[in-house]
């Protein structure tokens, strides 16, 4: 193994662990139905990174994701049951469960949401 490999390898897991948590963005969802109380960090899922790649009815009909933000009773065992993200999330198709901190980036104890739009702020007078 090269020395730059090596290193790439011993650093890489420290910059995921220790990265700032993230801000989400416009459409993501925040899911924090059982983090917080586990002591993990919510989890973010980039709704239109998604909706790029596939069409609704991969998530909201095949796998039985509801149109409502807090509406899925979603646990890890499920997802590594092969439930819900699991479906994809297996390393094979995406990422495993063993990366906890893709997900488990959002800041601790934000609560399940989704991200409005500059337009939803504009007609409803809200602030950031």
């Amino acid at each position: 193994m090269t020395r730059y490999l090596r290193a790439l390898v011993l650093i890489l897991p420290s910059l995921i662990l220790f990265a700032p948590p993230s801000q989400a963005e416009y459409g993501d969802i925040v899911i924090n139905n059982y983090s917080s109380e586990a002591g993990m960090r919510p989890a973010i899922f980039p709704h239109w990174f998604h909706r790029i790649r596939f069409r609704c009815k991969v998530c909201h009909a095949d796998l039985g994701f509801k149109f409502q933000a807090g509406g899925n009773d979603i646990t890890m065992l499920k997802i590594i049951d092969g439930e819900y993200c699991g479906a994809c999330h297996n390393g094979e198709i995406a990422w495993s469960v063993e990366s906890c901190g893709l997900c488990h980036s959002a800041k601790p104890d934000t609560k399940t949401q989704v991200h409005e739009s500059t337009i939803s702020k504009l007609l409803t007078g809200k602030k950031k």
